[in-house]
């Protein structure tokens, strides 16, 4: 079952950490103006009290959701630049030498880019 979940969040991680990205952002902004400008949210926003108690809190995870939703995306894009370059080669000995990490890199990635490696892989004649 945890495969499934996990293989299922490996296929959407981008789409995922665009939204943990925009959720951390709101809910930071929701802590932020509760703070300093705790009329205008509540006025704006129609938060009621009991909210704007736990505005130190949504602060902090607000900040811990945007955090992880913007390294989820780093990863993500950095991860992507380096299959998209290595597999652009045509040269047999430079995919050899990245081989290793290149595979690595792949498990952690939509099924997309593992397609693409073995792909690769037949053309080149590599096992």
């Amino acid at each position: 079952m945890s495969g499934k979940i996990t293989g299922f969040f490996k296929e959407f991680v981008f789409a995922f950490s665009l939204i943990l990205t925009v959720i951390g952002i709101i809910v930071l902004f929701i802590g932020a103006t509760a703070i300093w400008a705790p009329d205008i949210t509540k006025d704006l926003l129609n938060l009621s009290e009991d909210v704007l108690q736990w505005n130190i809190y949504l602060l902090v995870i607000g900040f811990i959701v945007f955090l992880a939703g913007i390294w989820y995306l780093y990863l993500y894009l950095k991860n992507r630049k380096f299959i998209l370059k290595e597999l652009e080669t045509n040269k047999r000995s430079e995919l050899l030498k990245k081989h290793a990490e290149l595979k690595n890199t792949v498990k952690h990635m939509p099924s997309k880019f593992n397609k693409m490696l073995k792909e690769k892989e037949e053309e080149l004649k590599i096992r």
